[in-house]
């Protein structure tokens, strides 16, 4: 099956467990359950779920294969995550939850690989590159795969025994991993860098390497390929993470009104649009909340605010007002609509 972006569908919950002790891994299926779902391995989707009467979504990196019945996710447990916490304690098979189409430019098809990979990853940033060597593994592609992980140890390591079971028994695939404890495993105990990276990957110059990880991870991995003076044109990584927005610290209220919805409250200026939203009950989709996904877009019809992304959106759309309400703080009094 294949979505337009504006398209809601509703799926459910089908099969749930446990990965580590702060993570689950959840399926979800159509009504049919024979539906197959088509996407660009790396790619997420924006899901809804009901959460204390209302519908709140996040977006989340799909980890199954395209042509599956079944979409999978994995989704670590966040501190005061409203979602992460709800999908780890309080999903349940059988339960709906709303999915929009899959979005995403980190992906195997839109970045090309050569025929030696590097994944590196940490946390739950193995979802989308585990997606990318399933499918290469699936269609017998002539890809060496050099995969990097990284975890805090062996029982935060998501995926762990699929990892290792891979590293046995696929000709083409090696397994590296770092481990901040490595009680009880052969692998070696660090923290990444270019000496590492070295250490472990002596041939990573003559690959494309694939990321995905917390920020300052990611940070350290860019900065370290650069130093390296690695081909950066071969270099791809993850971008739906949490966007630094820098905040207007002037002093003073605003005013955020959303005539359609009967909304008028105020806000300190250089609040972040979605939040004024939300905290209005304009029932606003903010998903990625990193300026990639799009679901927040909104348009201001009257006054200013600042934008540091305008992902998905078209000239037309910026020129006619159109925001992402996640990556845009409020600079003065502004009318707004979700039309």
């Amino acid at each position: 099956m294949a979505w337009s972006q504006s398209d809601t569908i509703e799926l459910t919950c089908t099969k749930k467990w446990f990965e580590t002790p702060d993570s689950v891994s959840f399926e979800l299926a159509s009504k049919s359950g024979e539906t197959e779902f088509q996407f660009k391995p790396g790619q997420f989707s924006s899901l809804g779920f009901d959460i204390d009467g209302s519908k709140a979504y996040r977006a989340y990196s799909i980890s199954s294969v395209p042509g599956s019945k079944t979409l999978k996710f994995t989704v670590k447990r966040v501190a005061g995550g409203l979602v992460s916490n709800h999908i780890v304690e309080q999903l349940e098979v059988g339960a709906q939850v709303e999915a929009l189409a899959p979005l995403g430019h980190f992906n195997n098809i839109d970045c090309q690989p050569k025929n030696k990979v590097l994944m590196i990853s940490a946390g739950c940033g193995i979802t989308p590159v585990m997606s990318m060597v399933d499918q290469w593994l699936v269609d017998g592609a002539d890809v060496n795969i050099e995969f990097l992980h990284l975890a805090k140890s062996k029982q935060d390591a998501i995926y762990f025994d699929r990892l290792v079971e891979l590293n046995q028994t696929v000709d083409n695939f090696a397994l590296k991993m770092l481990l901040e404890d490595n009680s009880g495993t052969d692998f070696p105990q660090g923290l990444i860098n270019l000496e590492w990276l070295t250490s472990l990957i002596p041939d990573f110059h003559e690959r494309t390497v694939y990321l995905c990880g917390p920020t300052g991870f990611m940070e350290v991995v860019k900065s370290s390929l650069e130093q390296a003076n690695f081909d950066m044109s071969e270099f791809h990584q993850e971008s739906f993470t949490p966007t630094d927005v820098t905040v207007d610290m002037e002093e003073g209220v605003v005013k955020v009104a959303v005539p359609d919805f009967g909304v008028e409250l105020d806000a300190d200026k250089g609040t972040l649009l979605i939040d004024a939203l939300e905290k209005g009950g304009v029932p606003v989709i903010a998903a990625c909340r990193s300026g990639i996904c799009g679901s927040c877009k909104c348009k201001v019809k009257v006054g200013q605010v600042g934008s540091t992304s305008y992902e998905t959106l078209t000239e037309e759309e910026k020129a006619n007002g159109f925001v992402l309400a996640c990556s845009s703080t409020i600079k003065s009094d502004v009318e707004v609509s979700l039309n």
